[in-house]
């Protein structure tokens, strides 16, 4: 987890709280350009290594999404805080979403990037056959025991850098920052335990899909949410389709999308400013001054 705060905070008053969230291989690291942009709108901007990931701990169980979405509610109030924007990145998007039903009273209002709404993303599975061609294979080639985590750690973890390359739009696998996040990645998953852990998450929202367990997760995330919700999407993103993104407008009464122009599905790392600036000016529309 990192934090950073505003440069005149004063002693003892914390200014409103922004929560990052990673996505799948991911780590606090990869929300940096947001983090520090928000710091420097006044919010007290955190962004954590999800349970299993990183410096964060890595018990065997607990990554369900609402165990995980409950890690994310806890720590609001951890940190001193009520309610926070949750800013969540792919899967971390997801947790982000689930995060809103689970304790709504936390999310003061939500920033997904490059993340549907969980029900837009499974209806997109079933019926785009874009989105399925684009989502599904990757998701259940991950279902089977310890090839996956094989496929991740082998050659030092290059699996990572190719999920990166053949996800991001045209320009960013050209610049150094590419390579220092590449770096950095590919040391992150050759930690103990993560590449398993790291997996656990999407094998529960595959294997979920026919158990109680699933259908009473489809239940509780079915209703509209009243929270202030942007989707913000890479206009060249090819493995979230912004189409799919858009749809999650179903399930927020309050929904606005925006597209990063030259990203793909890391527009918070390839486009940081753009980005940034979009969550700093809905981060600023739903706090109360």
């Amino acid at each position: 987890m990192a934090e950073a705060l505003p440069a005149d905070v004063v002693a003892g008053e914390l200014p409103p709280l922004a929560l990052l969230v990673h996505g799948l291989s991911g780590i606090w690291w990869t929300m940096r350009a947001p983090m520090l942009a928000l710091a420097e709108a006044g919010f007290h901007a955190v962004a954590v290594d999800l349970r299993g990931h990183g410096d964060s701990d890595k018990p065997p169980r607990g990554y369900d999404a609402w165990t995980l979405a409950s890690d994310i509610t806890n720590l609001v109030r951890a940190l001193g805080h009520s309610s926070a924007v949750i800013v969540g990145q792919g899967e971390g998007g997801f947790i982000a979403w689930t995060a809103a039903y689970r304790r709504p009273r936390a999310v003061r209002g939500l920033v997904v990037v490059g993340s549907p709404h969980p029900l837009a993303t499974r209806r997109a599975a079933l019926f785009d056959r874009h989105q399925r061609r684009a989502l599904v294979p990757r998701l259940l080639a991950d279902q089977v025991p310890r090839l996956p985590e094989r496929r991740l750690t082998r050659d030092g973890a290059a699996d990572v850098e190719e999920m990166l390359r053949s996800r991001s739009g045209p320009a960013w696998p050209g610049t150094d920052d590419f390579r220092e996040t590449v770096d950095l990645l590919r040391r992150a998953m050759l930690i103990p335990k993560v590449a398993h852990l790291s997996l656990e998450s999407r094998r529960w929202m595959v294997r979920s899909q026919l158990r109680p367990d699933g259908r009473d997760f489809r239940r509780a995330v079915s209703g509209v949410l009243p929270q202030p919700v942007l989707g913000i999407s890479g206009a060249e993103d090819r493995f979230i389709l912004p189409a799919t993104v858009r749809a999650s407008s179903a399930w927020a009464g309050d929904f606005t999308t925006a597209l990063v122009p030259g990203a793909g599905h890391f527009p918070a790392m390839e486009a940081p400013a753009e980005t940034s600036r979009l969550i700093v000016d809905f981060a600023r529309r739903v706090t109360p001054a």
